[in-house]
């Protein structure tokens, strides 16, 4: 679950990104297409007719350039929200042209600001001139806005053809869970703004090319991969498969990460002050899932990741474990009243549990499905996620649809890479490498490699690296 850098930075961004969106947008609209042919100056002057099915509002623009290339000049995305989410050293593909569409369904919350709207359900849809006759749909990771995936993911499926469009899922920030009547209200929320979206974006493909997408995948990282794995469950029939990269897994008997994540946080500060409880300390730490090896990842996770994570979420399932705290001490010592290092998901009563059932998954996947996830991941860590996700789809008899890379050395968050180019191995590229599977698997009936890890090489250097994944054993 990616979460946004601290409140403060990332708000004094986002309000300037903000401004910039306001100021470009009416320029960007006008912007000289490049000599991009008649069929795409005929659909500019088509832009009008061309409609969002249900959506309060979409404000539509032909640009030059789709990608973040282009579009961060223009004001069509906001850096904020896909900043710290990939290395600095992936390359940025252009020559993008086509329509933008934004605009939001209706909501009643307000926590997306971007565009100075004030309002959730925001999505960002974008129709290349050139296209290749599919669509990718992708939910936002963490509590991140609808142009999360710009750079990892949006960039190179645009260049590749597709058509693409992400949602805000209907709440974003740190106070996601004050959406919603009940608890767990604002996660189910996710799962059907992505609904809503594919099907809105499917009739906008079929206005914009006077036929509908030949194929639609689904594709996320961290949250946005749990989105994948719940639509491939719940609504196969919208989509022809999907890749989930390191998705969450909320089942309601466990595990999930109101029960690995507390013991991290009750066991790292006795482990970092060293001394005598030092190693009684790390037994409890990968014990409860968190794997030898990546000892040199604690640190920043527990600085920046494990303990707003747990908070947040804990808050949207269990906010009567705190009373009438919101979202619990931040760092608190085991011990104190009501500390989430404390808390014990097994001993709670049936109200979180319910709340957890509201967005289980089951693994009854309906369409095909590759998963990849590293093996060093320490905020969703793999032996209490997509181990146990890879053992319910053989359990629901689905494994036919299913294949699972685990990725040697790659850890949750792939900007990670630049610090520790030694010893992580970033997952974007073998993100790529599943999705070009995928296109073969539906496409061309080629099936994947069968499930396995991916070895670090031992000889590649950073730039192999970032732009090599083979899936083959």
């Amino acid at each position: 679950m990616l979460l946004p850098r601290t409140t403060t930075l990332r708000r004094s961004v986002a309000a300037a990104a903000a401004l910039v969106t306001l100021a470009a947008v009416p320029a960007a609209a006008a912007q000289d297409r490049g000599g991009t042919g008649d069929g795409a100056a005929a659909a500019c002057a088509r832009l009008q007719w061309l409609k969002v099915p249900g959506a309060e509002r979409q404000d539509k623009a032909c640009l030059a350039e789709l990608t973040t290339a282009g579009t961060v000049a223009s004001g069509h995305t906001d850096p904020a929200d896909w900043a710290g989410l990939t290395p600095a050293g992936i390359s940025v593909p252009s020559g993008v042209p086509g329509i933008q569409i934004d605009g939001y369904f209706p909501d009643t919350s307000t926590t997306n600001t971007n565009h100075g709207w004030q309002h959730d359900a925001q999505f960002v849809i974008r129709l290349p001139d050139r296209w290749n006759g599919g669509l990718v749909v992708a939910g936002s990771p963490g509590v991140r806005e609808q142009y999360a995936n710009d750079r990892a993911i949006g960039d190179w499926v645009l260049a590749r053809g597709y058509a693409f469009a992400s949602t805000d899922k209907g709440n974003t920030g740190a106070a996601f869970h004050r959406d919603g009547r009940a608890p767990g209200d604002a996660i189910a929320e996710w799962n059907r703004r992505v609904t809503q979206l594919t099907r809105a974006a499917r009739a906008v493909v079929a206005q914009r090319y006077a036929r509908p997408p030949a194929r639609t995948l689904a594709t996320g990282m961290s949250n946005g991969g749990y989105l994948v794995r719940w639509q491939l469950e719940n609504h196969p029939e919208l989509y022809d498969g999907g890749v989930d990269w390191e998705g969450r897994l909320w089942r309601e008997e466990g595990p999930n990460l109101l029960g690995f994540l507390p013991p991290a946080l009750a066991a790292y500060p006795a482990y970092a002050a060293g001394g005598e409880g030092a190693g009684e300390a790390h037994r409890r730490m990968t014990a409860a899932g968190f794997p030898a090896g990546s000892e040199f990842l604690w640190p920043f996770h527990h600085q920046y990741y494990w303990d707003l994570t747990q908070r947040i979420y804990r808050e949207e399932l269990d906010p009567d474990y705190d009373g009438a705290l919101e979202a619990g001490l931040p760092f608190c010592t085991p011990g104190t009243p009501a500390c989430d290092a404390d808390y014990d998901y097994a001993s709670r009563a049936g109200g979180v549990r319910e709340a957890v059932s509201k967005i289980a998954l089951t693994g009854r996947i309906g369409k095909p499905l590759i998963t990849v996830h590293g093996t060093l991941d320490v905020l969703l860590p793999i032996g209490q996620d997509s181990d146990v996700y890879a053992r319910m789809v053989a359990d629901a008899g689905r494994g036919r649809l299913f294949r699972y890379y685990r990725v040697e050395g790659g850890t949750h968050v792939d900007s990670l890479f630049d610090a520790f180019p030694d010893r992580l191995r970033p997952i974007l590229p073998c993100h790529r490498a599943a999705f070009t599977a995928l296109e073969d698997w539906i496409g061309r009936g080629v099936q994947p490699p069968p499930g396995h890890t991916l070895p670090r090489p031992a000889s590649a250097g950073p730039g192999e690296l970032l732009t090599s994944c083979p899936l083959t054993p």
